[in-house]
């Protein structure tokens, strides 16, 4: 008797486990679906659903990872970082890393500014992008964010060049050399660096001119 309740009870918790399955599933397509129209929204709508309420499924890492891909859509880098981030912390060794690596820094990336603004995200954007290639050298997603950090190698330099020339306008030499020469010691050469070095030459020249004008006094 308590064999057959044994078996009956086992019957039932696999019944239990494919009809969860099953509505797993069924949230997963209607995601992807909304997803492929575009349908962004809807699409985070079913996948919440589906991690919340089955959150053991083999469907729901595939709704944290389309959460992600929906708020990037959706241009909400702040959401879709966060979700990027959530899925890297929990499946640290899934083989879609490089790729969650490569769109948190592509997060950052589409936010980046002109050189004359703050670089925060710039800077934020060349973080991923360097971590990705070094911790994955070899992977397509690694090639494609070489290419956009030298984008954003070029926007940091520009703008510490347009800061230090800024501050040679207004004749703060000392504080204008300190900015050009970060332009050589910090960045590759991304076109920037000849300027940098033509005002570095000035600078010093102002500065010897200074020096000289104190020293007859």
């Amino acid at each position: 008797m308590i064999l057959f309740i044994a078996v009956l009870v086992c019957q039932g918790c696999a019944l239990f486990a494919v009809k969860e399955e099953k509505y797993a599933q069924e949230l997963a397509d209607d995601g992807m679906e909304a997803y492929h129209e575009g349908d962004y929204k809807d699409a985070i709508e079913s996948f919440e659903k589906l991690k919340d309420w089955y959150p053991f499924s083999k469907f729901a890492m595939l709704a944290e990872l389309k959460i992600a891909d929906s708020h990037y859509k959706l241009k909400e880098y702040d959401d879709a970082v966060a979700a990027y981030e959530e899925f890297e912390n929990l499946h640290p060794l899934n083989d879609a890393i490089p790729y969650v690596i490569f769109q948190t820094g592509l997060c950052y990336f589409e936010q980046v500014d002109t050189p004359d603004r703050d670089q925060t995200v710039a800077k934020k954007a060349l973080d991923a992008f360097n971590r990705l290639i070094k911790r994955f050298p070899k992977d397509t997603y690694a090639l494609k964010a070489g290419e956009y950090a030298n984008t954003c190698y070029k926007s940091i330099a520009e703008s510490e060049f347009e800061i230090g020339f800024y501050y040679y306008k207004s004749k703060y030499y000392k504080a204008a050399l300190k900015r050009f020469k970060a332009v050589l010691t910090n960045y590759p050469d991304v076109g920037v660096h000849q300027k940098a070095i033509q005002y570095i030459a000035l600078c010093e020249t102002m500065l010897s001119k200074q020096d000289k004008k104190s020293a007859l006094h």
